[in-house]
C-alpha cells in the first residue's frame, strides 16, 4: 500500500527541478502497483515554486523555530480578538524580526542545497511566511514542510472579530496608573470663621441647597456598538502599523550597518587591488625594458652570424 503522505513529505524535500520527474515515477509505480486512487493523488502534486520549496525547507530543518512563528501568530489572533493593543504591538515586532531572520536562514539553507535565492525570491519567502499565520491549513502543511503553493497573502489579522463586549486596553503602564489613588491637597488650617448674627426680630432659618438639575434618561447619547467595533478595528490597525513601521526602521539601521562594513571590506580590497596593479606595472615596465634589450641583442646576434656566412 502505498503512503501518499511520505510521498509528498519526500517529494517536497527534493529541489524544485527533482520534483516532476520524481513524482511521475512515483505515479507511475501506483498505477503499476494497482492502486489507481493513490496514483491519482500522487500526479495530483504541484510542483512546488522556489520560494515555496525554501519556506519547506526551512520548517524542515528547524521545527522548534517554526512552531515558535505558529505560536506568535497564534498570540496575534487572540490579540485583535481582546483588543489588546500592547500585545498586539510587541506580538507584531517578534513576528517581522523573526520572519526577516528566518529567511536569512532560507536562504544559507538553499544556498547549502545548491539553489541561490534573489533577493526578490527571498522576499516571496517572507511573504510566506506571514501568510501561513492567518491561514490554518497552510500553516500545518509548512510545519511538516508539504506546503504546496503559496497561500493568499494576508497582511495580518485585521479583519479578526473581537469578542462580544471586548473593549481597548490601555497599555500596561496607563493602566497602572489608573489603580493608583489619586490624593487630594490636604487643606491649609486657617482662623476660623465666627458666625455672623442673626437680625434681631428675624426667625433663623437654615439654608435650602440648590436643586440638582434632573438628568433626562432619554437625552443620554447610548453607545453606538458598530462605531465601537469600526474604532477597535482602526486602532488594531494603528498598533500593528506602528510595530511594522518600528520593526522596519530597526531593520533598515541594521541594513545601513551591514552596507556601511561592506563599503569598508571592499575600499580595503580596492586598495590592496591598487597596490597590486602599482606592483604589476612596475614588473611590467621593468619585463618590458629587458625585452627590447633582448629584442636588440637578438638583432645583433642574427647580423653578426649573416657577417659571419658572408665570410
Amino acid at each position: 500500500m502505498v503512503d501518499v503522505d511520505a510521498v509528498a513529505a519526500e517529494l517536497y524535500g527534493l529541489r524544485p527541478e527533482e520534483f516532476t520527474a520524481a513524482r511521475d515515477a512515483r505515479a507511475a509505480a501506483a498505477r503499476k502497483a494497482g492502486q489507481r486512487a493513490e496514483a491519482k493523488r500522487i500526479a495530483a502534486l504541484h510542483r512546488p515554486t522556489r520560494a515555496v520549496w525554501a519556506a519547506n525547507r526551512l520548517a524542515r530543518a528547524d521545527a522548534d523555530q517554526a512552531r515558535h512563528l505558529l505560536e506568535i501568530g497564534q498570540g496575534l489572533y487572540e490579540a485583535h480578538r481582546t483588543l489588546s493593543g500592547e500585545d498586539l504591538r510587541k506580538l507584531s515586532h517578534q513576528q517581522h524580526v523573526v520572519i526577516a531572520a528566518m529567511a536569512g536562514e532560507a536562504r544559507r539553507l538553499a544556498g547549502e542545497a545548491g539553489e541561490e535565492l534573489s533577493a526578490g525570491v527571498q522576499r516571496e519567502v517572507e511573504q510566506i511566511l506571514r501568510s501561513v499565520l492567518a491561514d490554518p491549513g497552510a500553516a500545518d502543511a509548512w510545519a511538516r514542510g508539504v506546503l504546496a503553493k503559496a497561500p493568499p497573502q494576508a497582511v495580518g489579522f485585521a479583519e479578526v472579530a473581537p469578542e462580544p463586549g471586548a473593549e481597548p486596553r490601555p497599555p500596561q503602564h496607563e493602566r497602572e496608573q489608573e489603580r493608583k489613588p489619586e490624593r487630594k491637597p490636604r487643606a491649609e488650617p486657617g482662623p476660623k470663621r465666627q458666625p455672623e448674627p442673626e437680625p434681631e426680630g428675624k426667625p433663623r432659618t437654615g439654608r435650602k441647597p440648590k436643586a440638582e438639575p434632573e438628568s433626562d434618561p432619554e437625552s443620554d447619547p447610548e453607545p453606538d456598538a458598530g462605531e465601537a467595533e469600526r474604532t477597535s478595528r482602526e486602532a488594531a490597525r494603528a498598533e500593528e502599523a506602528l510595530a511594522r513601521a518600528e520593526t522596519e526602521r530597526e531593520q533598515a539601521r541594521t541594513g545601513l550597518g551591514a552596507l556601511d562594513e561592506e563599503i569598508g571590506r571592499l575600499e580595503e580590497r580596492l586598495d590592496r587591488a591598487r597596490a597590486e596593479r602599482e606592483r604589476l606595472a612596475a614588473v611590467a615596465q621593468d619585463a618590458e625594458r629587458r625585452h627590447r634589450e633582448a629584442e636588440r641583442e637578438a638583432k645583433a646576434a642574427r647580423a653578426e652570424a649573416r657577417k659571419a656566412r658572408r665570410r
